[in-house]
């Protein structure tokens, strides 16, 4: 490790004396100004990481649902799982630590967990469209760097996208290719495959109206579009042209103020949804003809599809 180096470039990335923040399920998120050098930090730790496990590791720029102002950082694992509880500890041990404990804490790291420093070490990145998130991410490039670290900035994207990344990177392609592409055949395909015989392709209903939060969901989405072929027409509200991300919309939004987001309009029975800000989290809905709003959450939604499957197996 050069220690020379790290304490060069933590320099230009100084943490605030007394800060404090908690990795937590959602990793680390506050007002954006807070978090340079958490990115950095972040950015060592995902090289540590790699070499731990000789593994691609994934550092996604986002904090979701929070308002435009926040934003954050999480760590993926190998497999696109979320880190390990035990590597959350060291990442809140080493974003807390002072200017001048930096390096015994990285030592300390990499004792415990014995990582061979001489193992190559590659991160992929991705950051959502927050006006902090281009500037945060170079941070984290500049924390992999010092170290030696190889990555794939792969830009603008969801964080499911990042987590298929960093899974295609650890299986050598046979989950899937790792590009934005490759995601998009993979998915769609399955989907296509999926609803084929659902009643909704024979009843013209066909339409979704889709909430995209004025977040990255709204260019991804753009991009997917025509993956899906005729099987599904979307029409896209708070794409992110007016508004400000999460601004009351969003999938947090409608789940806690139980009524649909400003910005899209809806007419009895069509069928609606939310994303949130980095397109990890959904909400479906619908007013009925009394213009009663319902909401359909993750518990109604996983009991939908497991009608939907038993319907399949019966035929």
């Amino acid at each position: 490790m050069d220690v020379e180096a790290v304490t060069k470039y933590s320099k230009l990335h100084a943490k605030p004396l007394g800060f404090f923040l908690q990795y937590g399920t959602a990793g680390f998120r506050c007002k954006a100004g807070n978090l340079n050098h958490v990115m950095f930090r972040m950015g060592l730790l995902a090289v540590l990481r790699s070499k731990k496990t000789k593994s691609t590791i994934g550092v996604m720029v986002t904090a979701s649902h929070n308002p435009e102002e926040d934003n954050g950082v999480k760590l993926i694992d190998p497999s696109g799982e979320m880190l390990a509880p035990t590597w959350e500890d060291h990442a809140t041990f080493l974003a807390n630590a002072e200017e001048p404990q930096l390096h015994c804490v990285l030592t300390e790291i990499c004792q415990k967990e014995a990582v061979d420093l001489q193992n190559k070490a590659f991160v992929v990145i991705g950051r959502d469209t927050r006006p902090s998130s281009k500037e945060l991410s170079q941070s984290a490039i500049d924390g992999i760097s010092v170290l030696g670290g190889q990555y794939q900035d792969y830009g603008l994207v969801t964080t499911p996208q990042l987590h298929y990344m960093v899974r295609c990177h650890n299986t050598q392609g046979s989950y899937g290719t790792p590009t934005v592409e490759g995601y998009y055949q993979k998915l769609s395909k399955a989907f296509l495959e999926l609803t084929m015989q659902a009643a909704s392709q024979k009843d013209g209903h066909r339409g979704l109206k889709i909430d995209c939060a004025n977040g990255i969901g709204a260019l991804k989405l753009k991009e997917m579009e025509p993956y899906l072929s005729e099987s599904l027409a979307i029409d896209l509200a708070n794409d992110g042209r007016e508004g400000k991300l999460n601004h009351m919309c969003g999938a947090d939004f409608v789940k806690v103020h139980q009524k649909p987001p400003v910005g899209l309009q809806m007419n009895p029975g069509e069928r609606c949804c939310s994303l949130d800000g980095d397109a990890d989290r959904i909400v479906y809905y619908y007013v009925d003809t009394a213009c009663h709003f319902h909401l359909l959450d993750g518990d109604k939604i996983a009991t939908l599809i497991s009608t939907f499957l038993k319907e399949l197996l019966m035929k």
